[in-house]
């Protein structure tokens, strides 16, 4: 009966040692242990006089960095309350943008250099501020005026070719100007004509006459309406697939025009001459917007002309 009791007794005796109770009293609570890094610790001497190695700055670095990774520097091993539960962010700080001062990349500088790229020869042009002897297309051709004879550059194999050489009762060259198809181009003279060529079929497509009563000295492409500026200070408009060219004829600059750009919508037109405009007549075209005047006596001027029906279609002949 004695032994009896005793075997009865010993099952109480385990489910003492294994009450949670006892347990977490005297050995901490098993579920906030890392058994695995107390293994460690408690087998590190051990291991280490097994098999000695010789300390170098390289392994205490390396030693040093693997502790502060996996949290070994710790100095307990019993663990008696779980860990605090991270506290969980209401708003995430990635979606309050106010409060982020994001720090913009710097621009790169731009640099300019101090001496040209590339030097053209260029004998016979004339030293004339008043005249447009350059132009570059959407190409990338450079078209330029020397004299009486129009020369192509093409800047993606810089090869040089001769366009055109009028005769010398009709030039010199006064102005030249490249369509933006950037295959035809208008040349403006000295007797007041303009010529048209096809740069690709190294051809002349027509001859506007009756523009101008002087020199050619400005020209601007709108789609396929060619305005023109001359000495006798007239702007006109030249639809070049129709054979009455002249559209609209725009009077009252006294003096030479000698610059003209379309904007992009093609409703503006800036021009540019010595001196400021008068009268257009009694019509309220054009509409003057804007005006600049420099210390040299040209004077730059933004005109609303007037619509005309066929400026928005596409081609050019």
């Amino acid at each position: 009966m004695q032994v009896h009791s005793v075997l009865q007794a010993r099952p109480n005796l385990e489910a003492l040692f294994t009450n949670n109770f006892l347990t977490e009293k005297t050995l901490g609570k098993m579920s906030a242990m890392d058994f695995d890094f107390a293994h460690y610790m408690l087998t590190k001497g051990k291991k280490g006089k097994e098999n000695p190695a010789v300390n170098s700055p390289s392994r205490e670095a390396y030693q040093k960095k693997l502790a502060e990774t996996f949290n070994m520097n710790r100095t307990r091993i019993l663990a008696f309350k779980n860990k605090p539960s991270t506290p969980v962010e209401p708003i995430p700080q990635v979606f309050l943008s106010s409060t982020l001062h994001h720090s913009k990349p710097a621009k790169p500088r731009r640099h300019i250099p101090q001496s040209s790229e590339r030097t053209l020869d260029a004998p016979d042009i004339i030293d004339d501020f008043y005249l447009n002897l350059l132009d570059w297309g959407c190409s990338n051709v450079l078209a330029i005026a020397l004299g009486t004879t129009v020369y192509l550059w093409d800047a993606s194999n810089s090869s040089t070719s001769e366009l055109v050489t009028v005769d010398d009762e009709d030039g010199p060259i006064t102005s030249v100007s490249w369509a933006p198809d950037g295959r035809h181009i208008a040349i403006g003279l000295n007797n007041s004509s303009v010529q048209l060529w096809d740069s690709t079929a190294n051809r002349q497509l027509r001859t506007l006459m009756g523009c101008h009563r002087a020199r050619v000295s400005s020209l601007a492409w709108n789609n396929h309406i060619l305005t023109t500026g001359g000495m006798d200070g007239r702007i006109i408009n030249n639809d070049v697939r129709v054979r009455s060219h002249i559209v609209e004829t725009y009077r009252g600059h006294q003096q030479e025009v000698c610059g003209l750009k379309w904007s992009a919508s093609g409703q503006h037109l800036l021009v540019e001459g010595m001196i400021t405009f008068s009268t257009y007549g009694t019509g309220p075209w054009p509409l003057q917007i804007h005006q600049l005047s420099g210390s040299t006596g040209l004077r730059s001027i933004l005109l609303q002309l007037k619509p005309y029906h066929g400026v928005h279609s596409r081609g050019i002949y």
